[in-house]
């Protein structure tokens, strides 16, 4: 894919479809239709923005090592803006192409198209990593390669616990003290907290009232102020970075003296650029490496994103673009699976003879290694936690909430 074609086909086929005269565009019989829904311009586009020239990129590099197993892939990408109305009707525009897959954006969206993709049969790799979508029961074609958000609140919540609580002068006299900031009205944000509250009770916390901070929130001194009546030793974040960078700089500024863990979206190369010294030592969850990181694909991914976007700059460039490479690598290698087991490459095909034939299945960008069940479609258990210090991005612990909770992770926690 020639530089920015996937802009071009967002605003050519976006138009189309206002008009009414969207149809289906050729396709030859060697090519495999994939639609992408992101968000270029909407409440997340701080971080979709980059996820987006991710998959495009990453589109690129697979039909340029062959395709799917000789099929190339054809790639239509639209921006929806973060609004669950048009999510809704560029997935029926990607059927209207025939298209096998979607790799889908965000949460609400993707938990209010679940039920009509399970009844279609297509399998969706959103950048939504809800533990709702994990429990194929309920969602068999929802699908992602990342370490879920409740699975990630959980090792972030338990990483601080076991690091930085022992440190405290007041370790072993009383609980930590929590709380959590995030909007409330979006799916996205509050998706996990089910999972955060119970986590925190599990590790003996005592939690505080929650607090409602707009995903396009720049001044949080109100909910702050709020934080600083029940004086909270620990404050997780579930926004994303603008956001969350705005807590902080205020949190820092009126002397919150918490320290502060965030969600993966709220936790990248972006956030000591906006939040300056409010960054030192937060700690995040991140569901693979950063830009630029010493991984077996970061090669790859660094010379497609010079050579498809040459104009934004390397230094610019974030974890997003790995995350994005992530659902198109998982999507890719089902794919090529399920075509090599022969018979049509349809949804009931690509999920049980692509997607759940992955076990322990290594993408090679820093993330835990994938595998699907029947039974099971969370990827996986373990998740890295960094801090930013001292002007970098550096390993805390990983923390292995499978293996440190096994029963619970068994028999609970599937699906929340």
């Amino acid at each position: 894919m020639k530089k920015s074609t996937w802009v071009v086909l967002a605003t050519v086929f976006t138009t189309l479809w206002i008009m009414g005269a969207a149809l289906p565009a050729p396709v030859g019989a060697a090519e495999i239709v994939i639609g992408s829904l992101n968000d270029m311009t909407g409440a997340t586009s701080d971080v979709g923005k980059d996820y987006a020239m991710g998959v495009a990129e990453a589109i690129a590099y697979v039909n340029d090592q062959g395709g799917i197993n000789g099929k190339k892939i054809k790639l239509y990408q639209f921006d929806y803006g973060y609004r669950i109305p048009e999510a809704l009707t560029k997935y029926n525009l990607f059927k209207k192409f025939g298209a096998k897959s979607v790799l889908g954006w965000g949460t609400g969206d993707t938990e209010s198209l679940s039920p009509t993709i399970t009844k279609d049969q297509i399998p969706y790799v959103s950048a939504s990593y809800s533990a709702h979508l994990t429990d194929p029961k309920k969602t068999p074609y929802n699908l992602f390669f990342a370490t879920d958000y409740s699975t990630n609140a959980r090792a972030a919540i338990t990483a601080w616990f076991d690091k930085r609580w022992p440190q405290h002068k007041d370790f072993g006299k009383r609980k930590p003290k929590f709380v959590c900031s995030y909007m409330f009205a979006s799916p996205y944000c509050s998706a996990p907290i089910k999972a955060v509250k119970d986590q925190a009770e599990l590790l003996g916390f005592e939690v505080g009232p929650d607090q409602d901070v707009s995903l396009l929130a720049l001044d949080t001194k109100s909910q702050v102020l709020a934080m600083k009546q029940f004086a909270p030793d620990l404050v997780w974040h579930g926004n994303t970075c603008m956001s969350v960078a705005a807590t902080l700089r205020d949190a820092f500024a009126l002397g919150l003296g918490a320290d502060h863990i965030t969600n993966n979206w709220g936790f990248d190369e972006n956030l000591p650029r906006l939040a300056g010294e409010a960054a030192e030592g937060v700690m995040g969850a991140t569901v693979c490496a950063f830009f630029g990181e010493n991984v077996p694909m970061m090669k790859n991914i660094t010379e497609y994103a010079k050579k498809q976007n040459p104009g934004v700059a390397a230094d610019k460039r974030l974890i997003r673009t790995v995350q994005g490479w992530g659902a198109v690598l998982l999507l890719a290698e089902a794919l090529k699976r399920a075509d090599k087991a022969g018979g049509d490459l349809n949804g009931p095909t690509i999920l049980q003879k692509g997607f759940e034939t992955l076990k322990d299945f290594d993408l090679g960008l820093g993330s835990a290694p994938v595998t699907f069940t029947a039974e099971d479609h969370r990827p996986a258990g373990k998740v890295p936690i960094y801090e930013y210090r001292g002007g970098k991005f550096t390993l805390v612990e990983q923390v292995d909430v499978k293996g440190r909770w096994p029963e619970k992770w068994n028999k609970d926690w599937l699906g929340w």
